[in-house]
């Protein structure tokens, strides 16, 4: 036999090797793995955790139908650490390790890579010259193993005939899965995966598909993470690894902070002052944002009527340059809505017409959940530097967040009392284990005067009276408990001011931290956050409708020193429905090791603010 055809028979021999055994790719810890296989020229891949399968063989595709062949593949390793502009971490290390696949699909060269992290896994195709003008549909199965329950979504409910995304399961063994896409903003021509129900809910699939602009182009990554309880989830960093480093030549200008709202506040009145959409009620909100150090003020909706052609038709009880001037002068910064079903001001100049106005951000509704729309919105905002918030029901794009920092938070969640509907504690929890995967949440907690709300005594409060179900503890701890930029306070300046010592908390809380765990996690029950902002460390619990008292371990603090805690709970007498705003202030001494017994009512919660005694 001649050389030829030695090497023509060595190279067939090497492609029935690569078909013919999985390819498996692990973990720098070796506990996650996954596994891919070209089976009847179909490609398959798995997930196991500890060598115990948790994602049953599950097909993938690039272009429908297509036969599938593999012919190369490398594996290699990465360590680094990068720092976010602002986030749950100061700093994030990247750990994993990355496989490469050669393959054709119907003869077509296409690049599928997979990075396998201690915590997850995403996996994403890369398309060659030869596929510009192709119709690309990437579908991945998705077919968990020993699952009890799957929730999913915008609200992160259990899943009934339809799913969405994020996607969680939890197994019979308390194990979690997140099924979500990341890195969207650099999939050019993709829209949001579609998840649907297959084999009676038990396993589900994910499509989006677009026209491929060549070479170079590349799908968002399918991402699974992996932990042990559902908090695991919230702070698993895999989806901000896979996402693009940051865009932003400088991103000195984007400031998280906190900030007061409008919206809930109309028509409360104070005996001698009625708030309202008007100048002097702006002025008032941005007075209170100056004395207690709140960086930020949000303006809402019908500051403008109509908009059309590069003009806005301001309401005429608003003077919206005396009140960008007079913040200006108190130094507090201005988020002012924009609505497109009041008119398409024109997206050429919107953005422009913002940041003349003085306005620092932009929250942006009724903006549709449309991926390249929101990708133009991103750039167009940043170009002028402005924050963006997004709502009413936007793409949760998780990972974003690092590529374009200034998107600061979004709606993609339940706000509270949103459609003038009052969520549950148990719809609050889902939420922070569910819908929070997505990224930062726009949700609006914080409100004290919850006996004024239920009474009806605010023009945007609940429909129903008597259905808002919280202790004020509670809405203090779940602006901790929910990751964003942008920490909206819905409540009057007054009914701060009657409660300034509990207020005091999150005055205290900054809006992006060096350290964040989960200690205590169920979904829909209960969780306990701890956040840390140099040697402080924030703690928070939440509950649901169950009077339980949770066990929360210091184990984080440093050794050998003594911390002071200024604990925020709820009274004895408290009660999420007949007595909301009953709360104690304590202070205790505690140290690494030490467990803190956070007592907590129906609908209650419990805070803690932990420093080194020096």
């Amino acid at each position: 036999m001649n050389k030829s055809a030695l090497l023509l028979v060595g190279s067939l021999l090497a492609a029935v090797n690569l078909t013919a055994a999985p390819v498996i790719v692990q973990s720098p810890d070796g506990e996650v793995a996954a596994s891919f296989d070209v089976k009847d020229g179909a490609l398959f891949y798995s997930v196991s955790k500890d060598e115990a399968p948790v994602v049953g063989s599950s097909k993938v595709e690039i272009l429908k139908g297509a036969k599938m062949t593999l012919s190369d593949q490398s594996v290699s390793d990465h360590d680094s650490s990068w720092k976010p502009v602002w986030g749950q971490f100061s700093s994030i290390r990247d750990h994993h390790r990355e496989l490469t696949l050669s393959l054709t699909a119907d003869g077509m060269p296409v690049t599928l890579l997979c990075r396998v992290f201690d915590g997850g896994l995403g996996f994403r195709f890369v398309l060659p010259d030869e596929s510009k003008g192709r119709k690309l549909v990437f579908s991945s199965e998705y077919k968990p193993l020993q699952t009890v329950a799957h929730y999913a979504g915008q609200r992160g409910g259990k899943i009934g005939k339809r799913a969405g995304v994020p996607l969680v399961s939890e197994r019979k063994d308390g194990l979690h899965l997140g099924f979500l896409e990341s890195d969207l903003y650099s999939a050019a021509g993709f829209e949001l995966m579609k998840v649907g129900l297959a084999d009676k809910g038990r396993s589900f699939s994910a499509t989006s598909s677009a026209v491929s602009a060549g070479k170079g182009q590349v799908t968002a990554w399918r991402t699974i993470l992996v932990g042990e309880a559902a908090g695991d989830l919230a702070v698993n960093t895999v989806a901000l690894n896979l996402a693009a480093p940051c865009q932003l030549e400088d991103a000195s200008w984007i400031k998280p902070g906190k900030g007061l709202w409008d919206w809930r506040v109309h028509g409360y009145d104070n005996g001698d002052f009625v708030y309202g959409i008007d100048t002097r009620s702006f002025l008032r909100y941005i007075d209170f944002c100056a004395e207690q150090g709140i960086e930020y003020f949000t303006i809402d909706d019908f500051w403008f009527l109509k908009a059309k052609d590069g003009k806005m038709q301001v309401a005429p009880e608003v003077d919206i340059e005396k009140t960008m001037a007079y913040a200006k002068e108190k130094g507090v910064r201005i988020m002012l809505y924009y609505d497109r079903k009041k008119g398409d001001f024109g997206d050429a100049t919107l953005f422009s017409h913002y940041a003349e106005l003085g306005a620092t951000g932009m929250k942006y509704g009724f903006m549709g959940n449309k991926a390249e729309f929101t990708r133009n919105s991103i750039d167009a905002a940043a170009k002028h530097r402005l924050l963006i918030n997004f709502h009413d029901g936007p793409v949760p794009m998780a990972g974003v967040e690092r590529t374009m920092p200034h998107l600061i938070c979004r709606e993609y969640c339940h706000g509270q009392q949103d459609s003038r509907s009052a969520f549950t504690p148990e719809t609050f929890l889902r939420m922070a284990m569910v819908s929070s995967l997505s990224g930062p949440l726009d949700m609006s907690n914080g409100n004290f005067g919850i006996r004024s709300i239920n009474a009806g005594e605010r023009e945007k409060g609940p429909k129903k009276k008597n259905s808002y179900i919280s202790t004020v503890v509670s809405e203090v701890a779940r602006n901790l408990v929910i990751y964003t930029g942008l920490v909206t306070l819905p409540d009057a300046p007054e009914e701060y001011r009657k409660k300034m010592d509990l207020f005091g908390f999150l005055k205290a809380m900054p809006a992006t931290w060096d350290d964040s765990r989960v200690l205590n996690s169920k979904i829909g029950s209960y969780i306990t956050t701890a956040r840390r902002s140099g040697d402080t460390w924030f703690v928070a619990s939440v509950n649901d409708q169950n009077a339980r008292t949770l066990d929360v371990p210091l184990d984080f603090l440093d050794g050998g020193r003594s911390y002071e805690a200024t604990v925020y709970q709820d009274a004895p007498d408290a009660h999420g429905v007949k007595n909301p705003e009953a709360y104690k202030i304590t202070r205790i001494t505690v140290k690494k090791g030490d467990v803190v017994a956070a007592r907590m009512a129906v609908g209650g919660g419990h805070a803690m603010i932990l420093k080194p005694v020096r």
